[in-house]
């Protein structure tokens, strides 16, 4: 049987109208990104999730409970790792005052290939790789009555992240799928007998389209994800 992960983007928020760095820090959404999170909603209102998860962050919390409007009778299930990577000192800055030092097409590979430092003395990739690989490993094993070898029934979880930290999971499944996510996006990962498979990636729902969207090359090492228990 399947375990189907429904992966969605935030709304748009402040910083992203404004094409600012927006990693630890936060803003509330736009009336813009308001408006496009209740377009996913409906889009995916008659889904029957099972469970929902959810970054701590702010702008990832009222997605998510936008999101629960259709699903009253779900229980918001927040996890720590699911997070955004942080900027350090570039945080709440302008796109480009980065792009001047470190190119993004630059940036993200070294990032999700785990040698990036830490941009702006933020959180080094290595660390932030190995808790995105950690937390939807957690979350598939959760469920694994749907993704484990042998399963019987089918099984969807709705997850509710960031760019870099949804797209990161995608690229450990497949980096020929790895796109820039929109705000409120829906990509869909399916998990079959332990394996992993990519969906869709990037649905443009709410039509938000580049702002706050940024493509890059996946390196072609990332480490593949692990998507079921031992």
């Amino acid at each position: 049987m399947t375990l189907t992960l429904t992966l969605v983007r935030h709304g748009q928020t402040v910083l992203n109208a404004r094409r600012h760095l927006q990693g630890a820090c936060d803003s509330p959404l736009t009336r813009t990104g308001r408006a496009g999170v209740r377009v996913t909603a409906q889009h995916l209102s008659l889904h029957d999730f099972d469970a929902v998860y959810c970054s701590p962050q702010g702008r990832a919390v009222l997605t998510a409970m936008e999101l629960l409007r259709h699903h009253p009778d779900l229980e918001l299930t927040v996890d720590h790792d699911l997070r955004e990577l942080s900027f350090g000192s570039f945080e709440r800055r302008p796109e480009h005052e980065l792009d001047a030092v470190e190119s993004w097409t630059d940036l993200v590979p070294a990032v999700l290939a785990g040698t990036h430092p830490g941009v702006g003395g933020g959180e080094p990739g290595a660390d932030f790789m190995a808790r995105v690989r950690a937390v939807f490993a957690r979350i598939v094993a959760a469920h694994d009555c749907a993704a484990a070898p042998g399963a019987q029934e089918d099984r969807q979880v709705l997850v509710v992240g960031h760019g870099l930290t949804l797209g990161a999971y995608l690229a450990t499944i497949d980096p020929s799928r790895l796109v820039a996510l929109p705000n409120a996006s829906v990509s869909t990962v399916e998990v079959t007998d332990g394996r992993a498979a990519v969906v869709a990636a990037g649905l443009d729902v709410a039509g938000h389209g580049s702002v706050a969207a940024r493509p890059a090359v996946v390196p072609e090492d990332v480490e593949p994800v692990a998507v079921a228990p031992a």
